[in-house]
């Protein structure tokens, strides 16, 4: 009989010096490309879910580098969410550091959108569709000290 061999898509790396990023997106199949794409090329460790509300969740039970939002989405959107997560971390006792926001948005033109770029913590904005490479380049902007894996 012959042993079963597992197969690896990726190196195995320790993930001890692995930035933290949480993806909160409604598109759940464009959630799941960016993860899969970080996690290919940065040493990092994603989180991802599909709601603002279990995002905020998240947000408050772990530490991030780096929060990836989508712009537009039902009840809360991103930019709400980034907002409320910051109340929360300013007035937590110590005060907790805010992450730096990256926005998803297919109406990256609207003046809304435009006017959140020059908010403090969003660093930057970026139009669907997009190309990967351009979604590494902005990460590695917003998290200068993230290590790329290949």
């Amino acid at each position: 009989m012959k042993p079963l061999t597992l197969l690896r898509k990726r190196p195995l790396v320790s993930t001890g010096n692995a930035k933290r990023i949480l993806i909160v997106d409604d598109d759940v199949s464009l959630m799941r490309v960016m993860r899969e794409a970080l996690t290919s090329f940065l040493r990092c460790e994603v989180d991802t879910c599909p709601t603002p509300e279990y995002g905020f969740e998240l947000a408050l039970k772990k530490t991030y580098d780096l929060l990836i939002f989508d712009f537009q989405m039902p009840m809360i959107d991103g930019a709400m969410l980034f907002f409320l997560i910051g109340k929360v971390y300013n007035h937590s006792i110590p005060p907790r550091i805010v992450p730096p926001l990256l926005l998803i948005s297919g109406k990256a033109e609207e003046k809304r959108a435009q006017e959140l770029l020059q908010e403090a913590g969003v660093h930057g904005l970026i139009a669907k569709p997009f190309a990967i490479n351009h979604l590494l380049h902005k990460v590695k902007e917003c998290v200068p000290t993230v290590e790329s894996i290949v």
